[in-house]
């Protein structure tokens, strides 16, 4: 049997590598929804990566378009201080037509060069909104193998609880904590996919409230405590993307957290740019300087142990990038992080 690496490395550590009597059919079973998750997975990750390089591409593009927009504009200032000086100085009519239909050139340059930008900014957009469909659907197909899997164990411990061993008892326990993590991965890509397609009515969001009821239905450990240092303030918005937003902070900080006791404070102030600007800070294991600039990077995880996918920070990001806002980080390596954000929300005229 062609049995998938990560399985076969279960069989060998915790069966000696063979496979007991009985076992085939259903290790066929599993191996094959081992299988079907791992090609979906591979499509997903060279669909974002080939997505992710575009994007990049594109982005050089606009660059590029901004240096000879300024350039246009530079010309054309330059032309425009000449020409305020005195029309009186050129000394034919055929330079004052000279001068005029060179500003004519410039003005038509510009125009191009605006519908340009115009254009690959809706195809940036549209590419973008192509792979988070294309992730939501693959990733919702994921779920079916996954599902099988799990119930596969399942039934099998239950029919065969009397013949197996604690060994085999505990490896197949670990392939459902494996699967457990899987689903983990595929609900984070769901979630991140899902943030621009979110229709739930906005409103007024007291984030005081929004916070309590955090609080009160997180499974905090016992030695954790979160500290809110001001009244937060009402901010209009979708009340499930502010949720999703406190709340991946606030799980990264207590999955990174190595104190004997847990601390995680809370607060915001408004900033010289008269925006609301907020802070999670704890003091956990704190983050690498060599890793600072790459958190916010989707499946990008700081330990590769735990149940981790990768996803949570990019989920924050993307949230506080719709909501026109910047987040940012600073922390010292071995004494916590604090994780700053702005929200930049015009609330509608009230009528």
């Amino acid at each position: 049997m062609n049995l998938n690496s990560l399985l076969k490395r279960q069989i060998t550590k915790h069966l000696g590598g063979a496979i007991p009597d009985g076992f085939e059919s259903f290790l066929n079973a599993v191996n094959n929804s081992y299988i079907n998750f791992d090609e979906q997975i591979a499509l997903l990750q060279r669909a974002m990566k080939f997505s992710s390089d575009e994007l990049f591409e594109a982005n050089e593009r606009l660059r590029e378009e901004a240096r000879n927009l300024k350039e246009v504009n530079n010309n054309l200032e330059f032309i425009l201080s000449s020409m305020n000086l005195d029309i009186n100085n050129y000394s034919s009519e055929s330079e004052k037509v000279s001068a005029t239909e060179y500003i004519k050139l410039q003005s038509e340059e510009i125009i191009k060069i605006n519908e340009q930008r115009e254009k690959l900014l809706k195809n940036l957009e549209l590419q973008n909104q192509e792979l988070n469909d294309y992730a939501h659907a693959v990733s919702h197909d994921l779920k079916a193998p996954l599902r099988s899997i799990n119930t596969l164990i399942e039934w099998f411990i239950t029919d065969n609880k009397d013949k197996l061993s604690s060994d085999n008892l505990d490896s197949l326990n670990l392939i459902l904590l494996n699967v457990e993590k899987m689903d983990l991965l595929i609900k984070g890509i769901l979630d991140y996919s899902s943030i621009d397609k979110l229709q739930s009515e906005n409103r007024v969001v007291d984030f005081n409230v929004l916070l309590d009821e955090i609080i009160r239905t997180t499974l905090l450990p016992v030695n954790y405590e979160i500290k809110r240092h001001n009244e937060l303030p009402k901010i209009y918005g979708n009340y499930y993307r502010f949720k999703q937003l406190f709340e991946n902070l606030i799980n990264n900080s207590i999955k990174y957290n190595d104190k004997e006791t847990g601390i995680i404070e809370i607060g915001y102030n408004i900033n010289k740019d008269n925006l609301p600007e907020f802070y999670v800070k704890d003091n956990g294991i704190g983050i690498d300087k060599a890793y600072v600039d790459k958190i916010f990077n989707i499946f990008t995880k700081l330990d590769s142990s735990g149940n981790s996918s990768g996803i949570g920070l990019s989920i924050v990001k993307k949230i506080i990038q719709y909501y026109n806002g910047e987040i940012w980080v600073e922390s010292v390596f071995g004494d916590g992080a604090t994780f700053f954000f702005t929200l930049n929300i015009n609330e509608p005229a009230q009528t």
